[in-house]
């Protein structure tokens, strides 16, 4: 196993000190490869030190100018700094030098979401669930994206689909509850809401929901 691999692997297990150690070694024996540049700038991310990394992310990209992953991860650094626009034109960034995964198209689309740009973000949040079929969180939010279009129909779909894959996922029955009550399905809202606090207790959206029907029953 080489320095990366075993960086790599001790990152999974949360021992960031020995990771960045095996990370330095392998700049240390490579220092023209953008690869461990960009897993030391993830252990740095992981421990907080973002603008450390950023150096470490700016150092493979210029090494290599097509380092998709350096574009990803600089992206996910300005999207948890809630620097929205910086973090798209990353994932832009990435995509076009050729990193089409699911998590690249799935953060894309987030960005522009977050910049209030649902539209512009239904086609990349739409690829992520193509690439993610069994992701949750995937389908949850190209729902609510929809839902927010006012594609009603085509976010009880995908809101479905991520319940489907988790049963638990509370504030997609409650969004699912939102949408069967746009439909004026009292019925299907009322369920959605009561799953959903039944996931999670406290859910207040859900609680005030489920009150909503139950009230207009009542009339």
């Amino acid at each position: 196993m080489d320095k990366n691999q075993a960086g790599i692997q001790l990152m999974k297990e949360g021992k960031w000190e020995e990771a960045a150690q095996a990370f330095m070694e392998a700049i240390d024996a490579k220092p023209a490869d953008p690869v461990a540049y960009i897993n030391f700038g993830n252990v740095l991310t992981a421990v907080g030190d973002t603008d450390r990394a950023l150096n470490f992310y700016n150092k493979a990209i210029n090494l290599d100018e097509n380092a998709t992953a350096a574009y990803y991860s600089k992206g996910g650094v300005y999207y948890d700094a809630q620097n929205f626009e910086e973090a798209k034109n990353m994932f832009e960034l990435a995509m076009k030098k050729g990193l089409e995964t699911g998590d690249n198209y799935f953060m894309l689309g987030m960005s522009l979401a977050q910049m209030g740009n649902s539209r512009l973000a239904l086609p990349y949040l739409q690829r992520s669930t193509e690439l993610l079929e069994d992701d949750a969180e995937a389908h949850f939010q190209y729902g609510l994206c929809l839902a927010r279009e006012g594609f009603i129909d085509e976010a009880i779909t995908s809101l479905g689909k991520a319940v489907q894959f988790d049963p638990e996922h509370a504030d997609a029955l409650y969004n699912l509850g939102v949408a069967y009550g746009f439909k004026e399905d009292g019925e299907k809202a009322l369920e959605m809401f009561n799953r959903a606090i039944e996931v999670q207790p406290d859910h207040l959206l859900a609680g005030h929901g489920k009150k909503l029907i139950e009230g207009q029953d009542l009339q």
